[in-house]
């Protein structure tokens, strides 16, 4: 069957996404290939479409059970044969499930790591049409979420000549990459890279509160978005517990996951935010890659994160369906203090230093958050974005291009092997001995930023690296190398407006800090109505909801493996009468179109469609 058939037949959909055909065909070419998409990008989709249209049973290794439970059952719902081999089965299930395989009835079949190493045989009997290795970057020392576990998976590469292994993560940036790829001894060095821009997230920062001030602003937050699901991410399991408590003395119905939860206790926390049991799951990172739900609406950080990737992947849990979600990041001095020393006191001090001055400069930053966040993984734009807050009220700025054109001209001039302090000290003329040693005071460039002070050199400096004008190349002594965007500047090519800079306060105490916060304003809900032809019938959709709610429950399933939220809003909106035209809705297959098309029609024609 081709492969925009299958598309269109089992997940309702009439086009790829960027990047997804050209995976597929490489890896249905027999390739083996590292995929990134950012979260909700589309990756299941990469290695779902080849095992349904290759003969065989595609293995997918996955590093938690719940999400491969998720997996299965958004794929059974769909009308797939998957299923998953883990600790949580019995013996007869599993004993079902390998003859599903060996007869060749399965399509996909999902397995933990560990669990893979000790079913190599039965492997070795089945005809395998791929493997997938989700969640990649777990395989890397120096991805955000280390798992020992993953390191002997190169074994499917070097016993299984002939079948392609597709690795796929949400966030990884170049020096995973690379190490993912010689971890798994992949035998294609092709990498596929999607954009991570996720234009339906907005991105908010607000800084220097108190946390009675934090848990106000919530409460705030959370009563226009009624009903919506959203994750509150907290360093300390403290706060998990203490952030709850006050919401459920609010009437918000909240729960509780972190490390120190027994596993049954964490395992109903997930299966109560899953199933709209509660709204609000107050949670550690110990919360993190099983969240499979496609219907959270917000991501709240109660504290500062202590990287980039951590960050994008945990804002990255709103908005998975595509409709628009928000996210809030609180900022404070505290949390600069307490993330420093916990980089401080691991085994990859510097590095993680590093990813913690990059996490930081995003918070403070006066820049478009999204150019931030998609330069940090390697990823150029010459726009804002007009879904930050610092787009919605931008900061007063200035043509800055003869500031930067000096600042690239002193890295240009230096090879471009030095790092942004040696910059700073050439611009303002300081013969400092990294200076002198290198007769980087016999440049051009030597002094022509003296009328600058150093403070508004290290913020402009600040500026250009999170415009993309320069890179940071961690794994060689944190030297710049101009962009290509840098280069335009350079040249003349292109012009640079910055910030003007903020007076900063030296050594300001917590409370002074908090006393200059931002006046807490009321976050806009934005519609999900632009694509579509009508105007979204709010009563309708929340009679869809409801009756989305009692199959849900009558099929002890999540509500959003039924239909995501994308899916009702359009239903509102074309309000479809016939079967035929409920099955022209995107994102509802063939299979669903049988199932549900005459329920939720009949509901949109006594409502008077």
């Amino acid at each position: 069957m081709d492969i925009k058939q299958i598309l269109k037949q089992f997940y309702g959909y009439d086009s790829f996404r960027a990047n997804q055909e050209e995976v597929i065909k490489h890896i249905m070419n027999g390739e083996d290939c590292l995929v990134l998409m950012p979260t909700g990008g589309g990756k299941s989709i990469c290695y779902q479409i080849p095992a349904l249209a290759m003969p065989g049973t595609a293995v997918v290794v996955s590093p938690l059970i719940s999400l491969m439970k998720d997996q299965v059952e958004a794929l059974k719902a769909n009308g797939i044969e998957a299923a998953a081999l883990n600790s949580g089965n019995d013996a007869t299930d599993d004993l079902i499930i390998r003859r599903k395989c060996m007869s060749g009835d399965m399509k996909l079949l999902y397995i933990s790591p560990e669990k893979l190493m000790s079913e190599l045989f039965l492997l070795k009997n089945l005809k395998i049409s791929l493997f997938a290795i989700d969640e990649a970057h777990c395989i890397s020392q120096w991805g955000h979420d280390f798992r020992p576990e993953y390191s002997q998976l190169s074994v499917l590469t070097e016993q299984f000549e002939n079948i392609p292994v597709v690795a796929l993560t949400a966030t990884a940036d170049k020096i995973t990459r690379a190490d993912i790829q010689k971890q798994l001894k992949l035998r294609c060095q092709k990498t596929f890279i999607s954009s991570f821009d996720r234009p339906n997230l907005s991105l908010n920062v607000k800084r220097g509160m108190r946390d009675k001030e934090k848990i106000e602003h919530i409460k705030r937050f959370i009563a226009v978005h009624p009903d919506e699901a959203g994750i509150i991410y907290c360093l300390s399991r403290r706060n998990t517990e203490k952030i709850a408590l006050q919401l459920a003395a609010s009437g918000i119905k909240s729960t509780i996951y972190h490390a120190g939860l027994s596993q049954q206790a964490r395992d109903a926390a997930q299966t109560a935010f899953k199933n709209d049991e509660v709204q609000v799951v107050c949670a550690t990172i110990a919360f993190g890659m099983g969240i499979d739900k496609s219907n959270v609406r917000w991501v709240i950080h109660y504290n500062m994160p202590k990287s980039i990737e951590s960050f994008f992947q945990e804002i990255g849990r709103a908005g998975r369906d595509g409709a628009p979600a928000d996210t809030l990041l609180f900022y404070s001095l505290a949390d600069i203090v307490q993330l420093s020393q916990f980089a401080r006191e691991s085994g990859q001090q510097q590095v993680n230093m590093d990813k913690l001055e990059s996490m930081r400069k995003y918070a403070e930053s006066g820049v478009c958050r999204r150019r931030i966040l998609l330069n940090y993984f390697g990823e150029e734009t010459g726009h804002d974005c007009g879904n930050c807050d610092v787009c919605k009220n931008p900061p007063k700025r200035f043509d800055g291009t003869i500031i930067v054109q000096k600042a690239l001209s002193a890295i240009a001039r230096t090879g471009e092997k030095i790092r942004q302090s040696t910059v700073v000290e050439i611009l303002r003329g300081m013969k400092s001995p990294t200076v002198t040693r290198n007769g980087y005071d016999k440049l051009k460039t030597f002094g022509v930023g003296k009328d600058v002070s150093t403070n508004d050199w290290q913020d402009y400096m600040t500026q250009m690296f999170q415009m993309g004008f320069f890179e940071v190349l961690y794994n060689e002594n944190n030297i710049l190398k101009i962009t290509n965007l840098g280069w335009e500047i350079l040249h003349g090519k292109s012009t640079a407006m910055l910030v003007v800079p903020q007076v900063i306060e030296k050594k300001p105490s917590l409370s002074r800090i908090a006393e200059r916060r931002l006046r807490p304003e009321i976050p806009v809900i934005m519609r999900f109505d632009d694509d579509l032809p009508n105007e979204e019938d709010k009563i309708l959709f929340d009679a869809l909801k409801k009756l989305r709610a009692k199959l849900a429950e009558e099929q002890s399933v999540p509500a959003y493996i039924i239909f995501s939220d994308k899916v009702l809003h359009s239903l509102a909106s074309i309000k479809p009468t016939t079967i035929e035209a409920f099955g022209r809705i995107s994102g509802i297959g063939e299979y669903k179109r049988d199932k549900y098309g005459k329920i939720f029609t009949d509901l949109i024609n006594k409502r008077g469609g």
